[in-house]
């Protein structure tokens, strides 16, 4: 990102862990004020110390907040928008790939709840902070993962709660990520003319995506990493770039691949705009549903 007489405010969702606290210590060193956002306060606290042990001179604030609950999301991103005054990017990285079913407090599938309608719903409480300050980015977190998502059936797939085994949970968590593309590719549409870009990032196998709900996901990922398999840190670059880069100022509307930021073709129906649309049109239906959605999105104030 282009230097500036002040310190960019970046918002990232799954700060704690994984891509996500790798990122969050590269921004901070950077020189940006991060608002990181935790379902734990002692994970907050972890994360927050490393990030300044890394980076003293760094403002780190958490907010805390459980994805699960769309009412908490909605909520978070106005607590966010009400403590600073414009946001320069938003890192939607937060995601999980549950192998079992879980049902949220709203009635909702949790890898939907999570993967994809958290994003949507604290993206659209942030356009205002976003549009304040002018070039500002969003960077969601996908996956090639999408390609292998069955068939999307909307709006069925958004609150499809039947039960999943392991092994059939992984068509599952792929349509959470094609649903990041197809929400990052309209958002950028939608905002075409405010200046602000929307653009969205495989970050390649890595050792801390292998599921938290796997017994033996600790010491395979400690084998890997010493085998160097699955460097978490190639998908840590890459938000990093998206989000900074000034080779990224202006682009919207893409999706790119851990080697070599090569742009990437989304797997249908996500290079569609008809589907696209109407996802868009069928999640704010069910966030009205929920009670969190009503009307117009924010306005800038």
């Amino acid at each position: 990102m282009a230097a500036t007489d002040r310190m960019p405010t970046i918002v990232i969702t799954g700060a704690t862990s994984g891509l996500g606290r790798l990122a969050a210590i590269r921004l901070a060193e950077q020189g940006a004020r991060l608002a990181i956002t935790a379902r734990s306060a002692e994970r907050a606290a972890d994360a927050r110390a490393e990030i300044l042990a890394a980076a003293p001179e760094a403002e780190v604030d958490v907010f805390l907040v459980d994805l699960t609950r769309t009412a908490e999301v909605r909520d978070a991103g106005r607590a966010i928008a009400a403590r600073y005054e414009r946001v320069d990017v938003l890192v939607n990285n937060a995601g999980v790939h549950a192998f079992a079913q879980r049902v949220t407090p709203d009635g909702l599938p949790e890898m939907v709840a999570v993967n994809y309608l958290a994003p949507w719903l604290l993206t659209r409480e942030l356009r205002p902070s976003l549009a304040r300050a002018g070039g500002a980015r969003v960077v969601n977190v996908a996956s090639e993962a999408s390609r292998r998502h069955g068939v999307l059936v909307l709006p069925d797939d958004l609150t499809d709660t039947a039960p999943f085994t392991a092994r059939g949970s992984s068509p599952l968590y792929g349509k959470s990520k094609l649903l990041d593309i197809m929400f990052t590719l309209e958002l950028a549409r939608r905002l075409e003319g405010t200046g602000v870009t929307a653009n969205c990032v495989d970050p390649g196998f890595n050792v801390t995506g292998l599921g938290r709900e796997l017994g033996f996901a600790a010491p395979l990922e400690r084998l890997l990493t010493r085998l160097r398999i699955g460097d978490p840190r190639r998908g840590a670059d890459l938000i990093v770039r998206l989000a900074t880069d000034d080779a990224f100022a202006g682009r919207s509307g893409g999706y790119y691949g851990v080697r070599g930021a090569r742009a990437l073709a989304p797997v249908h129906p996500a290079d569609d705009r008809e589907w696209r649309a109407r996802l868009w049109d069928e999640t704010e239906r069910l966030l009205d549903r929920v009670g969190v959605v009503t009307g117009d999105p924010p306005s800038a104030r």
